[in-house]
């Protein structure tokens, strides 16, 4: 008997201390925030390898909002949703869609930006010419003009090759929109723009947010935006913060710092600096 009960109390002492650093854990006075720093602007490095952009600045001023510390790291995108299941840091930040597939494993905060996306292409290829009728769509309940529009560019895309990022809602959206087309996936866009600029690939779909700034730098002064922005649909409402699904304070807590943020015009104002427009929830 009295080793049962040393046993249950070493037991007991055991899950006491971990049950109480458990809920120290659980007060978000400390937060680490992953991103996958390989998509600009929305995340990247600068020239001293430091963790830059819209991003970057967007969890600096979160996080003094919630009054908490927090540190971002870097974490490649395929590993980015298991490591954040499995407890290695709090909440991801990395330019992610929130869909309802992604919904099904972790949850997410109210949207911080939307984000429309688009095909680019070199400005030497034949498709640089490529206009459609709509300049804007709605991927949600394709009326007849917009599937005429779909059919349009299946057929400008016959025997080409589009690069996506793989794991991404473009990529979703080239399977399911576009199925005929070829497609080429890759581990991060910085690849996908090195083969399109290479001439590897005929183009490539992307968020109008990473594509736009992207004209104005060396790696995209030959690139050209073409056809219509897409918006929802399998892109679902915008980009938010990845959390799991047990930490529904750690929601409520970045769901008021966004809100703040936007009402305030903060967010407003950092889109604008990172993107060239806003993008940013309105109220």
């Amino acid at each position: 008997m009295k080793k049962c009960s040393k046993l249950f109390l070493a037991a007991f002492t055991l899950w006491a201390f971990v049950g109480a650093g458990y809920v120290a854990a659980k007060d978000y006075n400390s937060i680490k925030i992953a991103t996958e720093g390989a998509y600009a602007p929305y995340n990247f490095k600068d020239a001293g390898g430091n963790l830059v952009g819209f991003e970057v600045d967007l969890y600096a001023e979160l996080c003094k909002r919630m009054g908490s510390k927090c540190t971002i790291v870097e974490q490649a995108w395929d590993g980015i949703i298991p490591s954040l299941v499995a407890g290695k840091y709090d909440a991801i930040m990395a330019g992610m869609s929130i869909t309802e597939k992604r919904q099904e494993v972790i949850s997410f905060s109210k949207p911080y930006i939307y984000e429309p996306i688009i095909f680019a292409t070199t400005k030497d290829s034949v498709l640089a010419g490529f206009k459609t009728e709509l300049t804007n769509i709605t991927l949600a309940d394709l009326n007849a003009e917009e599937k005429a529009v779909f059919e349009k560019l299946d057929a400008a895309l016959k025997d080409k090759k589009v690069g996506v990022q793989v794991s991404t809602t473009h990529e979703n959206v080239m399977n399911t929109m576009l199925p005929k087309v070829k497609l080429a996936s890759y581990d991060k866009m910085d690849n996908v723009i090195l083969d399109l600029t290479a001439g590897r690939i005929d183009a490539c779909l992307s968020s109008l947010s990473y594509l736009k700034p992207l004209l104005d730098t060396p790696e995209g002064k030959n690139l050209v935006l073409i056809g219509p922005q897409m918006t929802g649909g399998p892109l679902g409402p915008g980009v938010g913060v990845g959390i799991r699904k047990e930490d529904a304070k750690l929601v409520e807590m970045f769901n008021k710092a966004i809100d703040e943020m936007i009402a305030d015009g903060t967010l407003g104002k950092l889109a604008v600096k990172w993107f060239g427009f806003d993008g940013s929830p309105k109220e």
